[in-house]
């Protein structure tokens, strides 16, 4: 939970570097909320009678709210293996950078998140 609270205090920071646990952890921990909103609206919803369409509301609003954090931390995952932010734009290309270990050292990014 540490590294979920850690993304959503840099809401909006695209500068710098995260490293890989700090992007997947966020990752895990965001899908397995979003899984759980899912699965609460979707009882209350039955029995209330609502209709799936209070789960998808609810849904939608938590993913619109970590949006941008989920965006941040991808960029700064990036910075932190030494590519551009903009390779996100790049879903299967991505995918594999964000694997990546990190730039030993500082990079043009800033200095190494595991050193400090």
């Amino acid at each position: 939970m540490h590294w979920y609270l850690t993304v959503l205090r840099k809401y909006a920071v695209f500068s710098g570097r995260a490293h890989r646990m700090e992007y997947w952890m966020f990752f895990l921990i965001n899908t397995l909320i979003a899984m759980l909103i899912g699965f609460v609206t979707g009882l209350i919803g039955a029995a209330l009678g609502l209709g799936s369409g209070f789960g998808s509301t609810a849904n939608s609003l938590y993913s619109l709210a970590v949006l941008v954090p989920g965006i941040a931390v991808g960029v700064r995952r990036l910075h932190d293996s030494g590519r551009s932010g903009w390779w996100l734009l790049l879903p299967l290309v991505n995918l594999i950078m964000l694997c990546y270990d990190s730039q030993p050292g500082e990079n043009a990014y800033g200095p190494n998140p595991k050193e400090a």
